[in-house]
């Protein structure tokens, strides 16, 4: 059974879903976008198979989580460090997916390794990493438009989400069979489980909640130049991709795990973007035991 909470952070409310073992180390998780909290119920078998707490929170604006003007990087993982401690987790582990792996990223280059016991990029959307939209000509035509819009016509940017929640709010099955088609064979596989589109649809609805502001905010940030630098992150950091991934292509976190020091790179041959589900037991199993290690 999974469980929603909040915390207060100021006059803010941070809104989140728990999922796995409550009696196990923490996870916290940075979901994709368009996703919401409910994306911990994709991971919720697979983290109480390994005995974890996972936790995925809405980030500002999104779902149920208050906007947060002029948010940054570094004032979201003051915000996972808060969620630790309202968990009372000494030591704890932080997860991305898709547009949530930057925000993972972010965590390994801001937060005590004293604290932060393990870090995992799940096929990150880490196109600001180099500089502004660096990643773009290896990005689809959509995707590398949205970062162009991003960085030098925001309204454009805006109205491009406006519309996206729209179809995820209004036209479900629509948008479902637009990202069906838009993926590889094996991510087709994966969402041929009826739960697993089922939940991802929901979680997406949920990221405009109230509007298309929060998913803006985020996206502009990842495609913006990063106010950290992954070539001085010398800490452990897991990057998982998959080779047929069609949504984030191999080669952006090829680049970026080649120049983070810390960087352990596993790939996964013919995988596509959902490596998040279909290896999510391999994740977090690996997940589970640094997290094991870091208390002994």
């Amino acid at each position: 059974m999974t469980s929603e909470g909040s915390i207060r952070i100021g006059s803010r409310t941070i809104t989140y879903l728990e999922a796995g073992d409550p009696r196990g180390p923490l996870v916290l998780h940075n979901h994709g976008g368009p996703s919401s909290r409910w994306e911990a119920e994709l991971f919720d078998p697979y983290a109480k198979a390994n005995g974890l707490r996972f936790v995925c929170a809405d980030r500002p604006g999104i779902g149920g989580s208050d906007l947060q003007p002029g948010r940054t990087f570094e004032s979201w993982t003051d915000d996972l460090l808060l969620l630790a401690d309202s968990f009372d987790a000494d030591r704890f582990a932080v997860t991305g997916w898709s547009e949530g792996g930057p925000w993972a990223l972010a965590a390994s280059a801001y937060l005590d390794p004293m604290r932060l016991a393990n870090v995992v990029c799940i096929a990150g959307g880490n196109y600001g990493t180099f500089g502004p939209n660096w990643a773009a000509k290896y990005l689809s035509s959509v995707d590398a438009l949205g970062g162009r819009l991003a960085l030098h016509f925001h309204p454009g940017f805006t109205l491009m989400y406006e519309l996206l929640g729209m179809s995820a709010t209004h036209f479900e099955d629509r948008y479902g069979q637009a990202i069906t088609k838009s993926a590889c064979a094996a991510d087709r596989e994966v969402l041929a489980d009826e739960d697993v589109l089922t939940t991802f649809l929901k979680a997406s609805r949920e990221c405009f909640r109230h509007g298309a502001d929060g998913l803006v905010a985020d996206a502009t940030m990842l495609y913006e130049g990063w106010p950290f630098d992954m070539t001085k992150v010398t800490r452990p950091v897991h990057f998982w991709q998959g080779s047929a991934d069609t949504l984030v292509p191999e080669i952006i976190n090829k680049t970026v795990a080649d120049r983070t020091p810390g960087a352990v790179w596993h790939p996964v041959s013919d995988g596509g973007h959902f490596i998040a589900v279909s290896h999510a037991d391999d994740i977090l199993a690996l997940t589970a035991n640094e997290l094991a290690s870091a208390s002994n």
